[in-house]
């Protein structure tokens, strides 16, 4: 644990957590104090002027990220016949229909990313205790629920990740590896922050993104000037 707490400590040496930096500068001590043993990937986080319970300040969406998420995403297709060849060729990892909602009922669940043809959702619908709370039920608006499933399964392989407020107006997405060059994670995290900004429900009222923070898993969260992002 001791050396674990002399990481973090280094990790947070030279940050000022009440301060708001560059985007190209918050981005640099990221990828400086990114130590740990592994990839980490850099998360963004943003704080927005918003109640998610009321209907008309719902935020959610998907953006594809310029240079990649840089993590191999699995993707289940709910298909039956062509289009269900379709999926495949187009390189799903899990394709199916009813047997694969068994599947996933005994607890199959190593995928990212779940997308179905729409006479599918009937057997889909069945999954939404499962899939729901994971953020994987298949949605039209985040175009997961298609007739061009290929198209789907190679978007979702390619870069493109989906974003949505959580409870308190706080969205997190993930936006690269701190491997990444640094103008790749500052290319990435303006592409979602343009996604979300376009984003702003008709019922948010007000200022409606307040704060956005960057971060590595292992390491610091950074503000960053809104103006170097927006």
């Amino acid at each position: 644990m001791s050396r674990k707490g002399k990481r973090l400590s280094g990790a947070y040496e030279g940050v000022d957590r009440a301060a708001a930096y560059p985007l190209d500068e918050a981005v640099k001590l990221l990828k400086e104090r990114a130590t740990a043993k592994f990839d980490e990937t850099v998360e963004l986080a943003m704080n927005l002027g918003i109640d998610p319970r009321h209907a008309d300040q719902q935020v959610r969406g998907v953006v594809r990220l310029p240079n990649g998420t840089g993590k191999t995403v699995r993707v289940a297709v709910f298909a039956k016949g062509d289009k269900a060849k379709e999926a495949e060729d187009a390189g799903a990892d899990l394709v199916g229909a009813e047997d694969l909602a068994e599947r996933i009922q005994g607890g199959e669940m190593n995928f990212d990313r779940c997308i179905a043809t729409p006479d599918m959702m009937a057997v889909v619908g069945r999954l939404g205790k499962l899939l729901g709370p994971r953020g994987l039920m298949p949605n039209p608006k985040l175009g997961t629920v298609t007739p061009n499933v290929a198209d789907a399964v190679k978007a979702a392989k390619g870069g493109e990740v989906t974003f949505r407020a959580e409870k308190a107006g706080i969205v997190h997405v993930g936006v690269g590896k701190a491997s990444f060059p640094e103008q790749a994670i500052a290319e990435n995290i303006r592409a979602v922050v343009d996604a979300i900004a376009k984003a702003k429900p008709s019922g948010a009222k007000g200022t409606y993104i307040k704060r956005v923070s960057v971060s590595s898993t292992m390491g610091p969260g950074m503000r960053l000037e809104l103006g170097s992002v927006i």
